[in-house]
């Protein structure tokens, strides 16, 4: 069975809209779009290298398909992504039924979160989520998702759509690793372990 996994930028209070631009997403009224804009390294960009490098395709939300769509197709300087997200299948998570423009595209829509265990049990590579912020609640709900790669800015960023919201199960998530850019950004990797149990400390 292939896995899911989500790769989110994320501020230290959670918030994870329009890390990548003023233009991005401004829904809210959210004023803080490109937050990461001072922060990105070497080390970063080794490891999102790292990334495409690997056998993939895309499990995306329609917001952020839609996002993606306006750019990759056009994207002449950033060859590392652009190749491998041009090239490779898209499955877009929408609760109607949508045209998709972008190539190698498929829509997931009506039951999703069987679609979405059906697409699991399939022949393939990993289906990798960026941004996609409602697509993640519903993985987070129905414990759908494999590994997390968090990457922790050092910031704090007023308002905006968090990560952990209204899908958010309690349970444990196993650290398998972790890794410190020269801005002070965390990108750790966890993978689901148990279920939450609490306790009084000390007795």
């Amino acid at each position: 069975m292939r896995k899911i996994i989500t790769t989110t930028f994320v501020s230290m209070d959670g918030v994870m809209q329009a890390p990548g631009g003023p233009e991005e997403d401004k829904a809210g009224g959210f004023k803080y779009g490109g937050w990461t804009y001072t922060h990105w390294d070497k080390l970063m960009g080794d490891i999102m290298t790292g990334f495409m490098g690997m056998p993939f395709e895309l499990l995306l939300g329609r917001k952020t398909y839609d996002i993606f769509a306006a750019y990759w197709p056009n994207a002449k300087t950033d060859n590392e992504v652009a190749i491998p997200f041009n090239k490779t299948k898209k499955y877009v998570v929408s609760h109607k039924d949508v045209k998709l423009s972008w190539q190698n595209s498929e829509l997931v829509t009506g039951d999703v979160v069987a679609k979405l265990r059906d697409l699991k049990k399939m022949n393939g590579p990993d289906l990798w989520v960026h941004g996609s912020g409602n697509l993640i609640q519903t993985l987070l709900e129905n414990g759908l998702i494999d590994r997390m790669h968090l990457w922790v800015f050092p910031m704090t960023v007023p308002g905006g759509k968090r990560l952990f919201a209204e899908g958010t199960q309690p349970k444990t998530w196993k650290l398998v690793d972790s890794k410190t850019s020269t801005t002070g950004v965390i990108i750790s990797t966890y993978e689901p372990e148990g279920k939450l149990v609490t306790g009084t400390i000390g007795e």
